[in-house]
């Protein structure tokens, strides 16, 4: 079939029967209809749409090497740097028209399945099968164009105990039957963002498994659709409340919703199994295929588009109200321009000392990614909301809804609450856009999903750090101390 477009997504995802919960209601069909998911499936859709457009399918598309059909660019093998400069420019797009604010936008996990179907060397530690298994889902991924999310943690329950030990052991989805033709997999994982307008989840490994016997039943990768028998989601409360695309601009496009999954005796067959045991090769799994590194190419490209939009914002707020010759205006404004420019030269090098892995693959440079990632949720991302809510102070809180501007009052706010180069009606559009990127519960949301996107900051830090090679700038200090006086 190759790339879908809009319609056929919405129809596939109207086609399946999952299980889910949310406000209160049990959805088993016609997901893209539902109040709580519609919008965002709408959202999708036109990104499956664009694929279409003669304006981006070169850019968004290229002919699969099995069927000559157009498939998605971000299941393009990279071989060479131009090839990541062709999936970046792929990325962009679809980022450009979210903003950055779909943080699991088909091309993410694309990434993640395009570097693990080329990890032959990886799973041949194992046993060369799951390297064969997950080839054939990727290729079946690419060519139906399906929308995969993933899951990764167990319940928030007791921190002070590893997975394995949560609730003794009965609540982390665990694998409770080894059969000759597959797995039965029992208990929950978390956080499924995406998950009711997914076609896939991939529940792949996330936290760091100690090696015990206790550990091994935690030990797994699969895929598995969205309406298995006894996979059910559990969705938290919905952040868009209805309001229109004046009202809530972010809110009644992008909320993406999250969910716990429970697994209620699943079965997954043998075919969608893609390592099962090792959980040393579990703790390397991104590490070691560079499905980290392919996925992370995609965070950046997006989270630079969420900074540029930011920055945009902030200017038009900054004119719409004259403030943008104060200097401490303008200190801000350098701060978010410092921001995206380095997001750029992140990407650029990245790309330019890119480096071809054991199998061939053209991986951008780890590094550089990695600093990107460990700078942008702490410093970043939480500095954007800061410096909207900065700008916008009082007027975040004047804000008459759009069904105000039909009333009698409408004399009253065009006087009173018009700007200094917007009338009162639009003023308030762009106010309220302020106000769903600073403080509504939508942008509550982003500012907690970005912080902990790639997991604790506190840990991650811990792990640049001893993945780091330091010794030769040590050698360096060293050197100076034991030189010869002059």
């Amino acid at each position: 079939m190759g790339a879908r477009t809009g319609q056929q997504y919405l129809d596939k995802l109207n086609a399946m029967t999952p299980e889910l919960y949310v406000n209160g209601d049990k959805v088993t069909a016609k997901v893209a209809e539902h109040p709580a998911f519609r919008n965002n499936a709408l959202t999708y859709a036109k990104l499956f749409d664009l694929q279409h457009d003669p304006a981006y399918r070169d850019v968004l598309t290229y002919p699969s090497p099995t069927t000559g059909d157009r498939v998605g660019t971000s299941f393009l093998v990279p071989r060479s740097e131009d090839d990541l400069k062709r999936r970046r420019a792929a990325f962009s797009v679809w980022a450009q028209e979210s903003n950055g604010f779909l943080g699991r936008s088909g091309d993410y996990m694309n990434s993640s399945l395009t570097a693990l179907a080329t990890a032959k060397t990886f799973f041949a530690k194992a046993d060369p099968v799951f390297g064969e298994r997950i080839e054939a889902y990727y290729e079946l991924a690419r060519e139906n164009d399906w929308l995969a999310t993933h899951t990764l943690i167990p319940p928030q329950v007791n921190r002070a105990v590893s997975g394995s030990q949560q609730g003794g052991g009965n609540l982390a989805a665990k694998v409770v039957e080894e059969r000759p033709d597959g797995i039965v997999v029992r208990g929950a994982r978390m956080l499924a963002t995406l998950a009711p307008i997914a076609d896939e989840l991939l529940v792949f490994p996330s936290t760091v498994l100690r090696g015990t016997p206790e550990d091994t039943p935690y030990s797994y990768a699969f895929a598995v659709p969205n309406d298995a028998p006894g996979l059910k989601y559990y969705c938290r409360s919905r952040l868009d409340h209805g309001g229109s695309h004046f009202d809530e601009p972010l809110a009644s496009r992008y909320e993406e919703m999250d969910a716990v999954v429970v697994f209620d005796d699943v079965f997954i067959p043998n075919d969608r199994v893609f390592l099962l045991g090792h959980p040393e090769l579990c703790n390397a799994w991104y590490a070691e295929t560079g499905a980290g590194a392919l996925m992370t190419h995609q965070v950046v490209t997006r989270t630079l588009a969420k900074t540029e939009f930011y920055l945009g914002l902030a200017s038009e707020i900054a004119a719409a109200i004259g403030i943008g010759g104060f200097q401490h205006i303008q200190q801000d404004l350098a701060e978010l321009i410092s921001y995206v420019e380095l997001e750029k030269a992140v990407l650029r090098a990245a790309e330019a000392d890119g480096s071809p892995s054991p199998d061939g693959v053209f991986l951008p440079k780890w590094d550089v990614l990695n600093a990107a990632r460990n700078w942008y949720p702490t410093k970043v991302s939480q500095r954007l909301p800061e410096i909207i809510r900065k700008f916008s102070a009082s007027g975040l809180m004047a804000l008459p809804s759009e069904a105000d501007f039909d009333t009698d009052g409408r004399a009253d706010l065009d006087t009173y609450l018009q700007s200094a180069t917007l009338p009162a009606r639009d003023r308030a559009r762009l106010f309220k856009l302020a106000l769903d990127a600073s403080v509504s519960s939508f942008a509550g949301r982003e500012a907690l999903y970005e912080y902990f996107f790639f997991g604790d900051p506190v840990r991650m830090a811990g792990a640049q750090v001893n993945s780091y090679d330091r010794e030769p700038l040590q050698a360096r200090v060293r050197d100076l101390l034991t030189r010869e006086a002059h």
